[in-house]
């Protein structure tokens, strides 16, 4: 009888499939099917707006806008080690044909193969304008046919250009976590947080000549909205005439100046524009409503890029870094509201530099691609000035490969980007120069920069700008800066890297030998033999912190310099910009330095993510407090390094192949007692927890999803005298990497305990 209830179970296994595919995705967006109205989600199918023609609404849609989209599933199973080894597609013109189990557009039969993540279609021609219809079932390792994914619905765009397909923007309305009344003509109402949007009230009045004033800002002093919060603090104050009776009325909040130019500025570049679905919005958490009756209630309209809020989760023992986490990954969602990467409210235009921390903390966030890979395409098309902010594009496209698996943004602008490094500004030691009359008007062509000027910055502001002491540790330029030329090195190591995943082998080998030869020269003279530190540049010897931790970070030191350039790190503490900590925490988790990690992120001082809550923002600040630059505005992206430092380094989740087809786990806990995050992928969620004692018992936990694997690295004090457990077992692994042990996992849940964990 259990022979055959255990046949029963397998004949069922095996008729019904495995779990089926989910996630579904259309290059790189989920929810392609649903349908906008002015930045509402609604209830209005595709069908509905493109066969019925029954939506007289005004709707927004996200549009394909390739004619060969890349295909994307989260593989499903419970066994451990689950991976994929086929897959069938079948696209439809109709969701009735695709129940039939037909693809009239596309079959692509039973396809060996263990992608998951960006399948290159393969049918017919799709045409612009018009809706088609997918589903897929897959094959795993143990013989196992999944049963057939839900439907997922797409439109294609007028145009069909190849580029990045992207979500309209989103408008939540927020109800106020306080209204209280001051005076019997005055409320006070507080949303909890800021974000950018306009306000809704319902107001009563006894007579059609009365008004209202509405004041709206981001800060507060002495119980009320701050009228002069200084620098771009935002504050504004409108006049609302009244109708007789009780109605409900929204604020039009008026353009700036400033963030609404269409002049180009020195980069040649302009602001980018609110949509007219959403029109203008400004940042503000506190409204305070003057009239003669107190308001029947307030509701503030929010505009932002779709986000799932759920995706991603971070708790830990230490309450300072858990408010750190939850301050940076909503900085990600508030500043998304113009649906590309910007530099803030003040001038809301797009950098490089900029674009490289919010892609990082975008992706560590939400499994979402679209907002960072149009980002993309509008800075290779408008590049703005510094040469370190054009350094950054590279870095920014590789990890969009490496996360996403997709390789479209590669292939299309390959050339672009082999001159996007720079390379035309090498001079004869090797090093890159602005400063030696290389910067021509052929070269910014190459490049397609517009811009008035091409200069060094290394942090930002410097010295004077602002009234600002200035943020890059008394950096001294020269012709050779050092900061610029460790950009140059990683940028030269990463086309190679790119290169290789385009199969262009000779391209490969020669960006490998630039690299080789960069580093080479950048030891060779920037390096000072007697401190083994760097120096700023090769006619100074200044040594700042930027010089010493952009080395760092790209593992430029030599093996005999390494400590002593860390040591110095230590020794400048945050003598950097809240955009140069990114750079700092990169380096400093690279050496393995996991104790000053913590240290920095969980600071109380006034050069820390605890002081931007302690003044009152919900949003990272532009700088450190309003002292460091006076003209801040309190709603920077740049500011919110720990919301990828803590996944990539502290939890030490990060890709090693394209797409999180394999992953590295290598947990850098400090003193941390217990940590757990669940981080999303384009491959499916992965779960990671420690626990850490006291006494040395260093407790691992991790969930891999299907179709991944992953190396797990464990710290040990003493790599030959420890004792290890994995799922209750005892295990000897036979890699290991200083004092690390390195073992190998699949899908699943496994959990590993040390005796013996090295203090970092």
């Amino acid at each position: 009888m259990k022979k055959f209830l255990l046949l029963f179970i397998g004949l069922t296994i095996m008729q019904f499939g495995s779990a089926q595919p989910t996630n579904l995705t259309t290059d790189l967006l989920e929810h392609t099917d649903r349908v906008f109205l002015d930045g509402y989600i609604s209830n209005v199918s595709l069908e509905d707006i493109n066969v019925a023609r029954t939506v007289i609404e005004r709707y927004q849609t996200a549009q394909i806008r390739s004619d060969k989209p890349r295909l994307g599933w989260v593989v499903n199973g419970d066994k451990p080690n689950t991976r994929q080894t086929a897959y069938r597609i079948l696209m439809a013109s109709s969701t009735e044909i695709l129940a039939k189990d037909e693809g009239n557009i596309w079959d692509s039969g039973k396809t060996d193969s263990d992608n998951s993540v960006s399948i290159l279609y393969a049918g017919k021609p799709l045409e612009s304008s018009k809706t088609y219809f997918w589903k897929v079932k897959t094959w795993d390792n143990y013989g196992v046919e999944s049963v057939w994914s839900q439907p997922k619905g797409f439109i294609t765009a007028t145009t069909l250009d190849g580029k990045t397909a992207r979500y309209p923007l989103q408008i939540s309305e927020q109800t106020p976590v306080k209204m209280q009344p001051i005076s019997n003509t005055l409320t006070f109402i507080d949303f909890g947080k800021a974000a950018f949007g306009t306000v809704k009230l319902t107001l009563s009045s006894q007579k059609d000549t009365d008004s209202s004033t509405i004041r709206l800002g981001e800060s507060v002093k002495n119980g009320r909205i701050d009228r002069q919060p200084g620098g771009t603090i935002r504050f504004a104050e409108y006049k609302l005439p009244l109708i007789k009776g009780t109605h409900t009325y929204t604020v039009k909040i008026r353009p700036d100046k400033r963030n609404t130019s269409q002049s180009a500025n020195e980069s040649g570049v302009i602001a980018i524009l609110m949509p007219d679905y959403t029109g203008e919005v400004m940042p503000f958490r506190y409204c305070e409503v003057e009239s003669a009756e107190a308001p029947k209630s307030a509701v503030r309209r929010m505009v932002h890029y779709p986000f799932d809020n759920s995706a991603a989760t971070f708790h830990s023992s230490d309450d300072i870094l858990n408010q750190i986490w939850e301050l940076c990954k909503y900085s990600i969602i508030a500043t998304s509201f113009t649906g590309v990467y910007i530099d803030g409210d003040r001038e809301r235009i797009p950098y490089e530099g900029d674009a490289y921390i919010n892609q990082l903390c975008h992706y560590s966030t939400d499994r979402e691609y679209s907002l960072a890979r149009h980002s993309i395409e509008h800075l290779l098309k408008y590049p703005t000035w510094p040469t370190d902010e054009m350094l950054a594009m590279i870095p920014v496209v590789w990890n969009d490969y490496l996360y996403t698996g997709n390789s479209a943004i590669l292939e299309q602008y390959y050339e672009l980007l082999t001159a996007k490094t720079l390379s035309g500004l090498r001079e004869t030691n090797g090093l890159i120069s602005t400063r030696t009359g290389k910067v021509t008007p052929e070269f910014c062509a190459t490049i397609n920069y517009k811009g008035k000027r091409i200069a060094d910055l290394v942090d930002w502001p410097q010295a004077g700008g602002f009234g600002a002491v200035g943020e890059s540790d008394g950096f001294v330029f020269t012709d050779y800066n050092t900061v610029v030329n460790a950009l140059y090195y990683e940028n030269m190591r990463l086309i190679s890297l790119i290169a290789k995943a385009l199969n262009k082998t000779d391209d490969e080998i020669k960006f490998a030998k630039e690299a080789d030869n960069v580093k080479r020269q950048f030891n060779a003279l920037l390096l000072d033999k007697k401190k083994n530190i760097y120096r700023d540049g090769i006619d100074t010897e200044h040594s700042a912190l930027h010089s010493n931790m952009f080395a760092q970070e790209y593992g430029l030191p030599p093996a005999k310099s390494a400590a002593s350039v860390a040591e110095f790190i230590r020794s400048r503490k945050m003598a950097c910009s809240v955009y140069g900590a990114q750079h700092l925490l990169d380096a400093v988790y690279r050496y393995g330095d996991a104790d000053y990690g913590l240290e920095l992120m969980t600071s109380t001082t006034d050069r820390s993510w605890f002081n931007m809550i302690r003044v009152g923002s919900t949003i990272t600040l532009e700088a450190w407090d309003n002292k460091y630059k006076p003209n801040q505005d309190w709603n920077h992206a740049w500011g919110a390094a720990p919301a990828n430092i803590i996944p990539r380094w502290l939890m030490g989740i990060q890709p090693l192949e394209a797409g999180f087809k394999r992953v590295r786990i290598q947990p850098q806990p400090s003193s941390l007692r217990h940590a757990e995050m669940s981080l999303p992928t384009v491959r499916g969620t992965i779960h990671v927890a420690f626990d850490n004692t006291p006494d040395g018992v260093f407790a691992l936990e991790i969930s891999i999803p299907a179709n991944m694997t992953a190396e797990v690295v464990l710290p040990v004090q003493d790599p030959w005298h420890y004792n290890l457990t994995v799922k209750g077992t005892s295990l000897k692994p036979t890699k290991r990497k200083g004092k690390n042990l390195i073992l190998e996992a699949g899908s699943g849940t496994t959990r590993y305990t040390v005796e013996g964990m090295r203090r970092d």
